[in-house]
């Protein structure tokens, strides 16, 4: 389903996804009143929902909209504004699954294939058959570590969760207490973020760098959304800055964040080098980068997204001795990045969403037996 004011948007919207013979939009409304009566007459398996809208906007419907259909994803459509950005993040605060940023003419919108292909992935990603229910082995627990950091004999060694792409394996838990930690997320990410550097002890003192899929002006706003969740300084990166213990820094949208190691300092770098698995910021440069001069006391998360950037990011991570957590697939929106990293078998653990900032904290202050 559609919910904009615009008709030309909506007609434009139709014709964008309707080039891919799997979607056929439903329903096509103007505003947030007229979705929630749409919603009683025929069944959506997503919802596209605009921001700005007469009668009934769209953060004013989503919590009703979500309460209609629990069980309909709805992304999030907007202007790149500042203004729009910000009411985005409350969105996913508040539980829309992704967003998109809609071209800001009509002409740029019927001419934009990038715009197309990203919304038609979304969707497919949020309401497509990846969402069923994945086929796990009989006895086999869903956490796939111990809560407090160990691993038993056997989960070090055979293989624990069967389902839809085969098996998963872990790799031994190091004991490294890690002088940095990276996270790479993407769709669901912002709310995965907040859940995890939320619950995060402000003695811990090692920096946190994030990449998330996100355009420029929404990365700042994040920025600014975690440093207040947090009680901690978080910024967008700046290229030349230094890394400094305590601080999160985000890479900014449409930049890649790198770190490089200058005599003694460790400087942050933002750079427009190409896109790598589609995205800018990426995170496999992030971890390809922070490998080299970390090496064994590196730690990296893999949280909800769409796609595989991260895993062979994390596989250089590997080979030079540090540490990968991933998110596990319940939890996540997306079991993209997370799940490409698992079967790779590239993780030592993946936990539910509330497990892994305690399971952080842990490592981060050399409580893991």
């Amino acid at each position: 389903m559609l919910v904009d004011d615009s008709a030309v948007i909506r007609g434009l919207f139709t014709r964008a996804l309707e080039t891919d013979p799997e979607l056929q939009v439903v329903a096509s409304v103007g505003d947030g009143k007229m979705a929630l009566n749409a919603l009683k007459r025929q069944q959506v398996d997503i919802i596209i929902l605009d921001i700005e809208m007469p009668v009934m906007d769209g953060l004013t419907a989503l919590p009703l909209l979500q309460e209609a259909a629990p069980s309909v994803p709805i992304i999030m459509a907007s202007t790149l504004t500042r203004k729009n950005a910000e009411v985005s993040l409350r969105a996913l605060r508040d539980g829309a699954k992704d967003y998109v940023t809609k071209p800001s003419t009509t002409s740029e919108l019927t001419s934009a294939q990038v715009f197309r292909d990203e919304l038609i992935a979304k969707i497919k990603a949020l309401a497509g058959p990846s969402r069923s229910p994945r086929l796990e082995m009989p006895g086999i627990p869903k956490r796939f570590t111990n809560t407090d950091g160990t691993q038993t004999a056997g989960e070090r060694t055979s293989m624990v969760r069967v389902n839809r792409s085969g098996p998963i394996t872990l790799r031994p838990m190091t004991h490294e207490t890690p002088e940095i930690i990276a996270i790479g997320s993407s769709t669901g990410g912002p709310q995965a973020l907040f859940s995890v550097l939320g619950s995060l002890p402000k003695n811990l003192r090692q920096p946190i760098l994030i990449t998330q899929h996100m355009p420029a002006t929404f990365t700042t706003i994040l920025a600014e959304h975690l440093a207040r969740v947090t009680e901690r300084p978080c910024v967008e990166a700046r290229d030349g800055d230094p890394v400094q213990a305590g601080y999160i820094y985000v890479a900014p949208g449409d930049f890649h964040m790198t770190v490089e190691a200058n005599g003694a300092q460790r400087v942050l770098r933002v750079q427009k080098t190409p896109p790598e698995n589609f995205c800018r910021p990426a995170v496999d440069p992030m971890l390809r980068s922070l490998s080299a001069i970390y090496g064994r006391k590196l730690l990296v998360i893999i949280l909800t997204g769409m796609g595989q950037d991260g895993m062979l990011g994390a596989q250089t991570v590997v080979q030079q001795g540090g540490l990968v957590i991933g998110q596990d697939e319940a939890s996540s929106v997306v079991w993209g990045m997370p799940g490409a990293v698992a079967y790779a078998g590239l993780c030592s653990a993946i936990l539910p969403l509330p497990e892994i900032g305690p399971f952080l904290h842990k490592i981060a202050l050399r409580s893991v037996a």
